[in-house]
């Protein structure tokens, strides 16, 4: 049975899948498929073949097919959000979504909010033809902005109609980790959609574990290799959830 984003309780453990080649990809994910992950991430952006669309596709259908129920999201995260630099102009990026959502049967595609706005509606009324989901994501690497900031990023995914609101901020101390998780909870109460949010680095590492408590629905975890600091180990990243699970639910 597969597990959609915002229809479980509990987080979502989701793996990343960073290979350069094809046959780097596709070992990763045999790798992360062992560990039996809710949902897996094909970082597209890492993909030395990403301005070949048919290789895209056809890569992209493989670990389709592979992965069978565990849904998949397809991401090409920009290099001013933390991506990999890639050949691709913003506009060729967001019409490569918009291919996989016509040509495969992958469950998700990421867009970020900082793209143009005709670029998001775009997407989005491609997505909702071919039944794909769109989350809608804002990425910083450098700081934490204000719980006023998050919060509006969190609520343009709902007002621009997309399916999942992801926020990943890095923290530079403790604070920034409560101010994530604050507006995380606020969030969860008022809006509509399943949230994504996460602290990065080592401060925020125990956002990634406790996130979940907050209202987020989904967690990222190293299956075969990183694609973010401090992502956890996904064994380890599945016993601390089962402990705050058993915790909060005994009385």
């Amino acid at each position: 049975m597969s597990k959609m984003i915002g229809a479980s309780e509990q987080p979502l453990i989701c793996t990343p899948l960073v290979g350069k080649k094809r046959e780097n990809v596709l070992g990763e994910l045999a790798d992360v498929l062992a560990k039996k992950p809710d949902i897996i991430e094909w970082r597209a952006d890492f993909f030395e073949e990403i301005d070949q669309t048919d290789r895209v596709i056809n890569l992209a259908k493989e670990i389709k097919e592979m992965a069978g129920d565990i849904p998949l999201i397809f991401t090409i995260r920009s290099i001013r959000e933390g991506g990999q630099p890639i050949p691709l102009s913003d506009e060729e990026a967001i019409e490569l979504n918009a291919t996989i959502c016509r040509n495969t049967k992958i469950e998700y595609v990421d867009c970020e909010l900082s793209n143009k706005k005709e670029h998001i509606q775009y997407l989005r009324k491609i997505a909702a033809e071919n039944g794909t989901r769109i989350v809608a994501s804002y990425h910083n690497f450098d700081s934490t902005p204000s719980q006023k900031f998050i919060a509006q990023k969190l609520e343009e995914a709902e007002q621009y109609q997309l399916d999942v609101a992801k926020v990943a901020v890095m923290p530079q101390k403790l604070e920034d980790v409560l101010t994530l998780l604050s507006v995380t909870l606020e969030a969860k109460n008022r809006l509509k959609i399943p949230l994504i949010t996460m602290s990065m680095g080592k401060y925020g590492a125990i956002s990634r574990m406790i996130g979940g408590v907050f209202g987020s629905a989904l967690t990222f975890a190293v299956g075969a290799k990183s694609s973010a600091p401090g992502q956890v180990p996904i064994e380890d990243l599945k016993t601390v959830l089962e402990v705050i699970e058993r915790s909060m639910k005994s009385k």
